[in-house]
């Protein structure tokens, strides 16, 4: 017999959202980890807002929405709140009753300063790092670094002369004629007037040249899981020093070792890295100061086929995250997005780790 095609709303559901999500959800065990995260943070949440007034809407829940996000490929916070709306799943994951209002988008925008200068993101992703470590899932001896650039949130047209004079009014003002053709644009002459902190960078030579900050990354050796990051000026020289400074939080007690590419070869840098005994497992160029007493030992030869993981965070962060390019501008709120985009990529990994485990 054919089933009728009518719909009836009905006034009541008796069906929660937790018995919606299947218990095999990949969701259940990233908000497990999540959680346990979050509550280590209850008391910088405590010191960032104030103890009278109006309540707020719970950090917790704005942070696993941020999550989602990055989860899910929302390309905006806008649509995230849509999604909030009607999708079960969302709303199972941030905290909310099915019954609940979603938030208006800029509660995210209200919020993010106080988060920001709360060092929520570096918080948050200690956290995961910590839990990794408890299940065993960190090499404490063998690291790998490296570097990307993430594409800033300006374009060609805004990076002008600094000393530019005033001009006439454009033709456009939303979309201005711009003829820059044989004008000898560098970072030292000219400058964002959006993004003042972005600067003109490519990947290689042939490569174009855009608006652009530098992601770094310190991964251990032994699951890929990313144990430091931070976000700098995009300015070529940013890479070993950058790296340095993710190796010396975890240096200095033990010797450890670091893979690399070509880019990281450089003399004084593996000077500085053999003093803070850190063994150099770099990629070697044809004038290398690296010799045989390293790249002898099967230890390098490791290394070597062991860095090129670190792409794998590369490849998730932008094509999953979002941050091929940057909806944020400034150092400070794109290394907040990086490092709390590396904080999900754990759970994501961790989360797989623990599903292969025998």
């Amino acid at each position: 017999m054919r089933g009728v095609d009518r719909q009836q709303s009905a006034m009541f559901s008796y069906i929660s959202a937790e018995r919606r999500v299947p218990k095999d959800h990949p969701l259940r065990a990233i908000r497990v980890m999540a959680d346990a995260a979050l509550e280590h943070l209850g008391p910088c949440f405590d010191a960032i807002y104030a103890s009278s007034g109006r309540p707020s809407i719970a950090p917790e829940k704005l942070l696993r929405a941020l999550l989602l996000q990055m989860l899910y490929t929302v390309r905006s916070e806008r649509m995230l709140m849509e999604q909030l709306d009607y999708n079960f799943l969302f709303r199972w994951f941030v905290g909310l009753n099915l019954d609940d209002p979603v938030w208006d988008v800029t509660v995210f925008t209200k919020n993010r300063e106080r988060l920001l200068k709360g060092e929520v993101a570096e918080g948050f992703f200690t956290a995961v790092v910590d839990q990794a470590r408890t299940q065993g899932l960190l090499s404490d001896e063998h690291f790998t670094v490296d570097g990307t650039l993430i594409e800033a949130w300006a374009s060609h047209k805004s990076f002008q002369r600094k000393d530019a004079r005033p001009k006439t009014p454009p033709d456009d003002p939303g979309n201005p004629s711009v003829d820059f053709h044989g004008e000898r644009r560098s970072n030292d002459t000219h400058q964002s007037t959006t993004d003042p902190e972005a600067r003109l960078a490519r990947k290689g030579a042939g490569k174009e040249a855009k608006l652009s900050y530098a992601g770094h990354v310190l991964m251990e050796n032994r699951n890929g899981i990313a144990v430091q990051g931070c976000v700098t000026q995009a300015t070529g020289r940013a890479e070993p020093q950058a790296a340095m400074a993710l190796v010396e939080k975890i240096s200095g007690w033990h010797r450890v070792t670091l893979g690399a590419d070509k880019g990281y070869d450089r003399k004084e840098l593996v000077q500085e890295l053999r003093d803070h005994l850190v063994t150099p497992h770099l990629a070697c160029k044809s004038s290398t100061i690296i010799d045989e007493r390293t790249t002898r030992h099967p230890g390098y030869q490791i290394s070597q086929r062991k860095r090129k993981r670190i792409e794998e965070i590369f490849g998730w962060l932008k094509t999953v995250a979002g941050l091929r390019k940057t909806r944020h501008r400034g150092v400070a709120r794109v290394g907040w997005m990086f490092t709390f985009a590396l904080a999900a990529y754990n759970l994501v990994r961790m989360r797989n780790l623990a599903l292969a485990a025998p």
